[in-house]
């Protein structure tokens, strides 16, 4: 549903069901890479601290765009997917850095 909404806005479609996908999608894409990365928390407490992450990472591409006078619906949307891809992007290389790690020692 989020991929859809990010696809829906991008595209600059003018069905009645962009806004409630793109907004989902704008939470719901920087929350599952923060989420990612807080894998040891319990998860009510991820869920929350999650989404909180994904509303910081929403407002400060929002107020950086708008400093620079640069605001564009499609360039918040490739803002907050880049930068959502980067934390899995980072937290997958973790990963993989702390299994070759382990299977040194072992």
């Amino acid at each position: 549903m989020g991929g859809f909404g990010a696809v829906v806005a991008l595209v600059d479609s003018g069905s009645p069901l962009r806004g409630p996908f793109t907004l989902f999608f704008l939470l719901a894409a920087p929350a599952a890479a923060i989420a990612a990365a807080l894998r040891g928390l319990e998860p009510f407490g991820r869920t929350v601290a999650a989404v909180a992450g994904a509303v910081v990472v929403n407002m400060l591409v929002t107020q950086g765009m708008l400093a620079v006078h640069r605001w564009s619906v499609r360039g918040g949307i490739v803002a907050v997917t880049a930068i959502s891809a980067v934390i899995l992007l980072l937290v997958l290389l973790r990963r993989l850095r702390g299994r070759t790690t382990r299977r040194r020692t072992d």
